[in-house]
């Protein structure tokens, strides 16, 4: 079994053809790449996502939101395949039927962290990969983390950073990309709020404001403009209630007593129209008597 393991792993010196040419264009970069599946494309476009592990609500729906609507249009996701942002910016990215690709701080046999087995599984089985600068059985230290940002941020065109405190890890990777030349963007978050506080900062500094993922598609010279815009095409021919309620919808949950003091809506008339809205597939329930705008 264990020779089975150790056949699905690839090792790829720096030397090698397929070594990533991203990578070769900066000094210290591994030696050799341990990969289980594939290395992602040059000829296609790619971008990194990380964020906040304890993330919240509205970081978790934009990470997810923004990898999909990236991944529908070709471009390839890279991430960490932390809990938070980084488990969501893959999943999106797997929705959007673009393989996508984790980069770990440990051997690429351990699924690191333990809870996101059934993420690393569908990562390879939806022709992306796990890759790591270290070779099978090696086990994660702290340090081994701010390293492999490096490695995140290299194999992208850009980077985009969804929720992250004032010294948060992500910064890191912002960091490194900058080194590398490339272009950063943060989603931008309340101002009260902990973990808005280092993308807020770095679009103080110059980040790109990461308001909707058509930026980053234009960024990347790719043309969204035949791409369906969802929210335009679906809210046609809804009546004048249904569209009042949408139209008070977006990614950030909103409460059943939000939305009727928004609208005026009697709440037995609004539980009937969320429900509508849900079935159409309009809305989507976040919690208990929460909803948002889906997709």
């Amino acid at each position: 079994m264990e020779e089975k393991m150790m056949e699905m792993i690839r090792k790829v010196p720096k030397e090698h053809k397929d070594y990533p040419q991203k990578l070769k264009a900066y000094p210290d970069m591994p030696e050799a790449l341990y990969i289980k599946g594939q290395l992602p494309k040059e000829e296609k476009s790619s971008v990194a996502i990380v964020g906040a592990r304890a993330c919240s609500t509205y970081g978790r729906i934009q990470a997810f939101q923004f990898a999909k609507t990236l991944s529908s249009a070709g471009v390839q996701i890279i991430s960490g395949m932390a809990y938070g942002i980084d488990a969501e910016a893959h999943k999106g990215a797997l929705e959007g039927k673009t393989p996508t690709y984790a980069i770990l701080a440990n051997g690429v046999d351990i699924c690191y962290p333990a809870g996101n087995r059934n993420l690393y599984q569908r990562i390879q089985n939806d022709s992306g990969g796990i890759i790591s600068e270290y070779p099978a059985g090696t086990r994660a230290r702290n340090y081994f983390f701010p390293a492999r940002n490096r490695i995140i941020s290299g194999l992208a065109d850009l980077v985009l950073i969804v929720e992250a405190r004032e010294n948060s890890g992500s910064l890191i990777t912002a960091q490194w990309a900058l080194e590398q030349g490339k272009t950063v963007f943060a989603v931008p978050g309340p101002v009260n709020e902990e973990l808005s506080r280092g993308c807020n900062k770095l679009i103080y500094d110059g980040a790109g404001i990461a308001y909707t993922p058509e930026i980053l598609l234009e960024e990347l010279g790719i043309n969204y403009e035949n791409n369906v815009k969802s929210d335009e095409k679906k809210h046609l021919g809804l009546a004048r209630d249904l569209k009042l309620v949408y139209s008070c919808l977006d990614l950030r949950p909103k409460s059943v007593d939000y939305l009727i003091r928004k609208t005026g809506i009697s709440a037995q008339k609004m539980g009937n129209l969320l429900l509508e809205l849900t079935l159409s597939g309009l809305a989507r329930e976040v919690g208990r008597h929460n909803y948002i705008k889906s997709s």
